[in-house]
């Protein structure tokens, strides 16, 4: 029976976490992107985020928050939230779920904990700004 399930694998979506300019914060602040790098468009997107990881040996984990978008066009980006500086310690994990046509994928996009930092940054497709980047 299991053989006879298909899984079809995530290509060319992935998600990139860019530092911006904020208002509110007068500071610059990290935004998790989903990145559609393909050519077809994505629909019923659902993303899941949280948090998890040990602070000073105490585990620690976020509630569990959720995005829904009803289409992500192709070659585009969409903001999912903004990275509070706080949790750049944690492993900070996106579940991300989509259909193309009548197929559905999903994938778990995960930033290692201290992954997100100016140190580690390259040049984000589409945006073409620095960020850093989980496929």
């Amino acid at each position: 029976m299991k053989k006879d399930i298909t899984i079809p694998e995530v290509e060319n979506v992935f998600l990139a976490a860019v530092q911006e300019w904020s208002d509110d914060f007068m500071e610059k602040v990290w935004y998790a992107y989903l990145v559609n790098d393909s050519d077809f468009n994505l629909d019923s997107v659902m993303v899941v985020s949280k948090a998890f990881g040990t602070i000073d040996g105490e585990m620690k984990k976020t509630s569990v928050l959720r995005h829904a978008f009803v289409e992500v066009p192709a070659v585009s980006v969409v903001k999912i939230e903004m990275v509070e500086k706080s949790l750049l310690v944690l492993n900070n994990e996106f579940m991300v779920t989509f259909f193309i046509g009548n197929t559905l994928y999903d994938k778990k996009f995960i930033f290692k904990s201290n992954l997100i930092n100016e140190n580690n940054t390259e040049e984000v497709p589409i945006l073409f700004v620095e960020g850093i980047m989980v496929k």
